[in-house]
């Protein structure tokens, strides 16, 4: 299924005050004809459990009445043949009862199946697209909480609820024609209550809206506490913070609790309001109807049928608060899911395709300003030029843009104003997927997925065979590291590759960078968090696969950049200084004097 992005802020708003039911109903357009066939299932099921009753009238009917009953007035007068025919109905009935109720199960469950797999396939391939801003500003559990628990608290609806709600109206409208049509003048008194449920089913649901919206934003709240927890759980034993980090999720988990039990405390109230007024439209029924039949304006089956309908009747609805509740909860959540889905993309596609083999990789960053949503310009005016193949470093304090500029570059955000050009195409004109596969970057933060070896050097070239992993192992000189693990490049790595150091991830990712073979390398601060000797070994690597490509390195340690073809050095989204490594030392400026410093050389008066 195909998402629609909205192309603007407003529109998303204007589709938020649509009604949720209408919002899931839009969104699943070519699941309609298994929606009608589960509807017409659910129907018509309710309609042969309906039956049984009538069929007790007319067994009633036979014995009272004999040869002048029902059935003898179609024909048959023998006793014996009427209740044989009165066996078929009944064998007819339950059998097309249970082959509706096979067939609206099936309907309802793969249908709610259907619906949550491409909901969820769609909300997380919309989310892969948004800017890197969205995620900065969320929380990694309230996402899952939105992916995941929201969109199984719809399937669980779909599952039971909606049926019900089916099987209840349909109740109303087939037993209130049976009342009007056997007995009119005591049908209005057991009608009498329906309104006032209905009336108190609507008007329980807008009550209860809202507080089940604050208890789907609870759980958001709960799920990214537990997630951030988990993903921090070294560094809570390290500071002894267990105590502390468990009355964190103490608060959270009592406020989801309090949140359920304001909800709760009212959809309690609906059942036993709803059996009070079921209450009076029964009593009605059972003395003005038998007096009715003891009058003879009512036959002993009718009376029968009626008595037995109106607990049909009424009865199932006293499930409606339980419905509802489902109902009510799946609303909250669709809200959720389709906010998310109609969250506008703000990074678009370009047109222009540039297939890999045809890339240079000649860089110009011309008058390029960037800032952060509601924060000041971490790039300001900055004009850079790499030549293709060539090696260049960018240096600086923290905070001064170097890694901005990357992010800036593999269109993770977009400028404020001016343009980067690749090859003499400006990057926002071209496709996305050939952009980034151009790009290898190896940061200082690895991320290394949960699998084997193989599968994360593997990681962006699928394809790759076993001998062109262990190529590229060998150039990041991890060959020798990942042989001696117990199972070799079939070891599992555990979440974020917690199993392996921090310079053995580090490997393993310039290898997943040497794999893709990419026209532009970045390094990100690729050695500043690993020992001497593991940055020997990298930087071993490093200088074999920058070679006749495009290189830009952003480092803190200047020995790891001295022989760059060219080095920049950035202050507050500047560039303030350019040259070879020589030329700046010569110059005395920011870069001579971090060089100073990290070489321990005595610091020199200007």
């Amino acid at each position: 299924m195909t998402t629609v992005v909205k192309s603007s802020g407003s529109s998303s708003t204007n589709s938020r005050s649509v009604h949720p039911l209408k919002r899931l109903l839009d969104y699943g357009h070519k699941y309609h004809q298994q929606i009608w066939q589960a509807t017409a299932c659910s129907i018509l099921n309710k309609l042969f459990d309906l039956a049984p009753p009538a069929l007790i009238g007319i067994a009633v009917d036979v014995v009272v009445n004999q040869q002048d009953s029902i059935i003898a007035r179609w024909g048959v007068k023998d006793i014996f043949g009427q209740f044989v025919i009165l066996s078929l109905l009944t064998v007819i009935v339950w059998v097309l009862e249970s082959a509706f109720e096979y067939a609206y199960e099936r309907l309802w469950r793969n249908l709610a199946q259907n619906i949550q797999h491409d909901l969820r396939l769609n909300a997380y391939g919309h989310l892969q697209n948004l800017e890197l801003a969205y995620f900065e500003e969320r929380s990694t559990g309230g996402l899952m909480s939105i992916l995941n628990d929201d969109i199984n608290q719809l399937e669980r609806f779909l599952d039971v609820g909606a049926n019900d709600i089916l099987q209840v109206l349909t109740t109303v409208i087939i037993i209130s024609g049976a009342f009007f049509f056997l007995a009119p003048s005591v049908a209005w008194m057991a009608m009498l209550p329906i309104p006032a449920i209905l009336w108190g089913t609507f008007a329980f649901q807008n009550l209860l809206a809202p507080r089940y919206a604050d208890v789907r934003e609870k759980v958001s709240f709960l799920n990214s506490r537990l997630a951030n927890n988990l993903s921090g759980i070294i560094t809570i034993k390290s500071f002894v913070a267990e105590e502390y980090e468990s009355a964190r999720l103490n608060r959270e988990s009592e406020a989801y609790r309090q949140s359920n039990a304001r909800a709760i405390k009212l959809s309690a109230a609906f059942t036993p309001l709803i059996r009070m007024l079921i209450l009076v439209g029964f009593t009605a029924l059972m003395v003005f109807g038998g007096i009715s039949a003891v009058n003879g304006n009512l036959s002993v089956g009718a009376y029968s049928v009626l008595v037995y309908l109106i607990q049909r009747l009424l009865w199932p609805l006293t499930r409606l608060g339980n419905t509802f509740d489902l109902y009510q909860r799946a609303m909250a959540s669709i809200n959720r899911v389709m906010n998310l889905l109609d969250t506008p993309i703000t990074i678009h596609q370009g047109d222009i395709s540039l297939p890999i083999e045809n890339v240079r990789g000649e860089l110009l960053f011309d008058n390029v300003t960037f800032a952060y949503k509601d924060r000041y310009r971490v790039i300001k005016n900055l004009s850079l030029e790499i030549p293709a193949g060539k090696t260049i470093a960018i240096v600086g304090s923290t905070g001064s843009g170097k890694s901005t500029l990357i992010k800036l570059l593999l269109r993770f955000y977009d400028l404020s104003s001016g343009k980067i050009v690749l090859d003499g195409i400006n990057i926002n004109n071209l496709k996305l997927a050939d952009l980034r596969r151009c790009i290898g970057l190896v940061s200082q933060d690895v991320f290394l997925f949960h699998g084997t070896v193989a599968e994360n050097i593997a990681y962006g070239k699928f394809d790759a065979t076993d001998r062109e992993i262990q190529n590229a192992a060998k150039v990041a000189e991890a060959h020798e590291f990942i042989t001696q693990l117990p199972e070799g490049y079939n070891t599992v790595v555990g979440e974020r590759g917690q199993k392996l150091s921090g310079g053995q991830r580090q490997r393993v990712a310039i290898a997943r960078a040497v794999l893709k073979n990419p026209p532009i390398l970045v390094l990100d601060e690729a050695t500043s968090a690993v020992d001497n000797e593991t940055e020997a070994a990298i930087q071993r690597s490093l200088e074999r696969i920058t070679v006749d490509r495009t290189t830009i390195a952003i480092a803190h340690r200047l020995s790891t950049i001295r022989n760059a073809d060219r080095i920049y050095v950035m202050e507050y989204g500047q560039l303030v200084e350019s040259g070879t490594h020589e030329e700046l030392i010569t110059e005395n400026g920011i870069y001579a004097s971090l060089w100073r410093v990290q070489s321990g050389l005595k610091l020199v008066d200007d």
